[in-house]
């Protein structure tokens, strides 16, 4: 063990000093910041590691606390990380005694967590949504979510940053953008946007800056940076995981869920953060609907499954159509019965949907404030609004926040206009959407390409979004698993598996057998940029 803490010493002291280079030589130098003792460590590997004294979580924690010291905020700058927990290594050195004496809690106990900044921590960290209008902002308790993370026996590293607001801000931000936190850049080219909203959660696990990670989701904002940091990212059934303490855009569609390297850690991650919630209604119905990881991973997993093909969630990339029809090819050869079919509701979903989302933000968003702790200096959307005027120069100097504008606007939740698009969202979706295709062609899930490949960080015209899948299970409540489907010139993009409300385990063993057969995962080099030939090149 003294010499496995040596190797890591010696490791992480020449990445700390490669990070105080100028920026352009710390990205050129990039291969050396990788060689980084704990790349793509696993829960298992973890767990073994310090089952044999090999590792502690002392060990763990402080390295990707160096690893974060040498990367965020220096060297190639990634931003991903907004603050760290400074009680992470007592709480480390704490599981660590506890494991000696009693043993280990399960496959969280000593592992290093990021959790994003809209979940609350009883403790010193701060909970801001990455706006500057909530700096100083300290939860009274945990979230539901950081509870069960503990009892769980992880280390809950730090706050991850974010999109700002969970990019319910602008229709012209900037993902991965928030005023407290910067910009966080892509890993597998730093010129390159690392998608929202859980943007840190995302371009930390790729970065190898944790083990695993907590992102949130309302639409896309875990499957997209999950795809577009070549990552595994869960956004489970809602009601299975409680939404308390983080904060909101939308009760019908808000979720926390799991981000990680590989399916088996995503899905264990997310098997800690599950449970029923009094203070969350939503949980009550996974009540009889058990989170079962048996069979989950199995190579051969995919043999039998009948999987819709839904080619009008493709077609906005000829090359992310070529990945996704030779991923179609890897799934047939894996045993699944593939099925094309048409879901032509969800074209309509949009309009309705947004409206809800302004509905259920300002109604959120104000009790959450309303109950928030002596730190915060805003009570309200409408304090929001006015301190982004007051702060033009910080918080709105790449764009604006006609979106919280367009939420104030709107009344309570009891107006016809709102109930009417919930409505909508809910029959387009489930009744005439997944749930009408699943039965009709006796289907066990769908399949389509999760995302673009990451497109240039652009402060004057925001992001350049191509399409993509995560509407239709979002704005249902179902879960979406995304998992690497191969690179577009040397960039990530994921193949997503989504269905039926509580199928989580079922889309996770379909996952975890397309992952084993693939390996599309690859490891980011912290380049500067991409040419056009998929090689890492200089600007």
């Amino acid at each position: 063990m003294a010499e496995r803490r040596a190797f890591l010493k010696l490791s992480l002291a020449a990445s700390s000093a490669l990070a105080a280079q100028a920026p352009e030589a710390a990205a050129a130098e990039a291969a050396a910041i990788n060689d980084f003792p704990l790349e793509e460590l696993t829960l298992d590997q973890a767990q073994k590691a310090m089952a044999a004294g090999d590792l502690t979580a002392e060990d763990l924690a402080e390295a990707y606390l160096e690893r974060i010291g040498a990367l965020n905020a220096r060297g190639p700058e990634l931003r991903h990380v907004i603050e760290i927990n400074p009680s992470a290594l007592a709480i480390a050195a704490a599981l660590d005694e506890e494991r000696a004496k009693k043993g280990a809690r399960g496959p969280l106990h000593g592992v290093p967590v990021l959790i994003k900044d809209n979940i609350d921590t009883g403790d010193k960290m701060q909970t801001t949504a990455g706006s500057l209008a909530l700096e100083g902002h300290v939860a009274a308790r945990d979230a539901h979510v950081a509870e069960r993370l503990r009892a769980a026996g992880a280390v809950i590293l730090g706050k991850t940053n974010l999109s700002e607001w969970a990019n319910f801000r602008s229709s012209r931000s900037i993902s991965g953008w928030s005023g407290r936190g910067g910009q966080a850049r892509n890993p597998y080219a730093l010129d390159r946007n690392t998608s929202g909203s859980s943007s840190g959660s995302g371009g930390g696990v790729s970065a190898n800056l944790c083990l695993v990670a907590v992102g949130t989701e309302t639409d896309g904002s875990i499957v997209s940076p999950a795809a577009i940091n070549g990552i595994v990212g869960i956004k489970p059934t809602l009601g299975r995981v409680s939404r308390r303490g983080i904060i909101p855009i939308a009760a019908s569609q808000d979720t926390a869920g799991p981000m990680a390297r590989t399916v088996k850690d995503a899905a264990w991650l997310l098997f800690a953060m599950c449970g029923i919630d009094e203070s969350d209604p939503a949980t009550a119905a996974s009540r009889g609907h058990v989170y079962d990881l048996t069979g989950a991973f199995d190579a051969d997993g995919l043999k039998g499954a009948r999987l819709g093909v839904v080619r009008e969630m493709a077609g906005f990339h000829r090359r992310v159509d070529h990945l996704f029809e030779a991923a179609l090819g890897e799934l047939k050869k894996a045993g699944a019965v593939l099925v094309d079919v048409e879901m032509p509701t969800l074209k309509e979903v949009g309009k309705h949907e947004f409206e809800v989302l302004l509905y259920e933000f300002k109604d959120g968003l104000n009790a959450y404030l309303k109950a928030a702790g002596p730190g915060a200096k805003v009570r309200s959307l409408a304090d929001v609004i006015a301190f982004n005027e007051a702060e033009a120069e910080r918080e709105l100097r790449y764009f604006g926040h006609e979106t919280l504008i367009a939420a104030e606007a709107k009344g309570p939740l009891t107006e016809q206009p709102y109930l009417d698009a919930l409505a909508a969202c809910r029959r387009l979706t489930r009744d005439e959407g997944l749930d009408a295709a699943l039965a009709k062609h006796q289907l066990d899930g769908f399949v389509a390409p999760t995302d673009s490949a990451a497109w240039p960080i652009d402060p004057v015209n925001g992001d350049h979004y191509l399409g993509g899948s995560s509407t239709a299970a979002a704005v249902a409540g179902y879960p979406h698993v995304t998992v690497p489907m191969g690179a577009v010139f040397g960039l990530p993009v994921g193949l997503s598996f989504f269905g039926a409300a509580w199928s989580d385990a079922k889309l996770i063993r379909y996952a975890y057998a397309f992952e084993q057969a693939t390996h599309h995962r690859f490891v980011p080099r912290l380049r500067p940029s991409v040419d056009l030939a998929g090689r890492t090149t200089s600007r």
